[in-house]
């Protein structure tokens, strides 16, 4: 066997070598990248857009404890205007957790049984109103933007209870009896509309339940404060840094 033949087949034995090499070395580079979908880009954009949103509330919040650390420490200085942002913050507490006395536009709703006379065998529960029935109106009112609810003048809290017993339902452990009369400070438009408008469930009652639903509109409505003790067994406040 001459040289040149021999040279011919270590050339040809070192190219399939090296041949296999650079394709096992370009399928390991292969591995180590990940295809991506144009969902999964899409997915990424939008919680980069939500970390950024979060960072824009974030710095406006740290903004307004700034503030009112601004607002502290000038009331400090005097202790009369101290006292009296002490007062103020106790009472826009009070106002938002409903013990204080609220007046404002929205909507008076008047609803009451259906006294229809009933057939033999007929379910007399159909025509009467329920809990449930006054609990969906307070949630679509509530929907709607409603600031201030009451039921019978009962101030309705998020801890109100409204059970029905037999023709009358308690809502915060006072006996009411029908007619009830919702009213709700917001703006009137949507507060009406979340009642009367078509598949609500004020016009289900209404239209197929046939109960007594009368709703008007008012410029100026007075709610009571909430005259009932709010008290906690269980849940505790967690200090700041725990």
């Amino acid at each position: 066997m001459d040289k040149k033949y021999i040279g011919n087949i270590t050339i040809l034995i070192v190219t399939i070598i090296t041949g296999i090499l650079f394709s096992f070395q370009l399928k390991q580079d292969i591995e180590d990248y990940t295809l991506v979908s144009l969902n999964s880009i899409k997915m990424t954009k939008q919680e980069i857009n939500n970390y950024k949103k979060e960072i824009i509330n974030l710095k406006r919040l740290i903004e307004e404890k700034k503030n009112e650390i601004d607002n502290y420490h000038k009331a400090i200085i005097d202790k009369d205007s101290f006292a009296e942002l002490l007062k103020q913050e106790i009472k826009d507490i009070r106002f938002e957790i409903g013990l204080e006395d609220v007046q404002g536009p929205g909507i008076i709703i008047k609803i009451e049984d259906n006294n229809k006379e009933v057939s033999y065998g007929e379910n007399v529960n159909y025509d009467l109103v329920h809990d449930l029935d006054v609990l969906k109106l307070i949630n679509d009112l509530n929907a709607a933007g409603a600031e201030a609810i009451s039921i019978n003048g009962q101030r309705i809290l998020s801890r109100s209870e409204i059970k029905c017993g037999g023709p009358i339902i308690t809502v915060n452990k006072q006996r009411l009896a029908p007619p009830f009369v919702i009213k709700a400070i917001g703006d009137p438009k949507l507060l009406y509309a979340a009642i009367n408008a078509p598949n609500t469930n004020g016009y289900i009652l209404k239209e197929i339940r046939n109960i007594k639903i009368q709703t008007k509109i008012s410029d100026n409505i007075f709610i009571p404060r909430y005259w009932g003790n709010i008290t906690f067994n269980q849940a505790k406040p967690i200090e700041e840094g725990e």
